[in-house]
């Protein structure tokens, strides 16, 4: 069993052809933790419609993990895809949805948000964003192999509606404005770790791939982890080192 104080997960859209919710509940329940952190776009969109009977099982399970019996922190914090639900999920899961979400440990100061206000297409795009997420969905539908349709998607999202190097920027200049040390975002689907001017900047990946991804924090650090199944495996080396990318030569790309 993984054992963390908190554990951050992202990017689940629940409602997505591709969502790999029955893989999030599995690592949800192999692990302890004192607080758990639903970093945005849990939702694809607003349809419930969608919903299928393991997405309303990931749920559930998030709505017995906000029994105050459990003395497990559980917090959301509202994503672009998830825009609206405040008052929905304070009911549906018994849990309070924040815009960002600030807490301490060991003396270190942290931050959640999930990152879209660092997306500049995103936000002077709200008409056209939205016609891409449409189409994104669509494309989801299109049934000629999912592992390469899924691998389509991705680079789909990267290019038009979540530009990495500058939710990095803009998040990092954010965790200097409010004093914290380190910082999470989620939005880009790409699990990432950079810091600079004392900041630390981590970026949770996503669960609509293969290669899912999440962070857990203890008193050791910051891990990003890849769920593989069972047992959870940290990322190896090589996958480390490209995480660690250098922030100067991100931007430049």
């Amino acid at each position: 069993m993984m054992f963390a104080d908190t554990i951050i997960i992202s990017d689940l859209h629940l409602g997505s052809e591709v969502s790999r919710a029955p893989a999030a509940l599995r690592m949800l329940k192999s692990a302890s933790f004192n607080r758990l952190i639903l970093l945005g776009d849990i939702f694809c969109d607003l349809n419930f419609g969608r919903l299928k009977k393991e997405h309303w099982k990931f749920l559930s399970y998030i709505r017995r993990l906000s029994n105050p019996k459990r003395e497990i922190e559980v917090v959301w914090v509202e994503g672009n895809h998830d825009h609206g639900l405040s008052q929905v999920m304070s009911h549906l899961v018994g849990i309070r949805v924040y815009q960002e979400y600030a807490w301490e440990l060991d003396g270190i100061c942290h931050l959640a948000i999930h990152g879209h206000q660092f997306d500049c297409f995103l936000t002077r795009n709200i008409v056209l964003s939205r016609f891409l997420s449409a189409m994104h969905l669509a494309l989801q539908k299109i049934s000629f192999g999912k592992k390469r349709m899924t691998g389509f998607l991705e680079r789909f999202d990267t290019a038009w509606l979540r530009l990495s190097a500058k939710v990095a920027a803009g998040a990092l200049a954010h965790g200097k404005s409010k004093n914290v040390q380190r910082i999470f975002c989620g939005h880009t689907h790409e699990a990432l770790s950079l810091k600079r001017d004392g900041v630390e900047y981590y970026n949770t990946g996503s669960w609509t791939q293969e290669n899912a991804t999440y962070v857990a924090i203890d008193r050791q650090g910051v891990r990003v982890l890849e769920y593989r199944g069972s047992p959870e495996e940290s990322l190896d080396a090589d996958m480390k080192a490209e995480l660690e990318i250098d922030f100067e030569e991100l931007l430049a790309d």
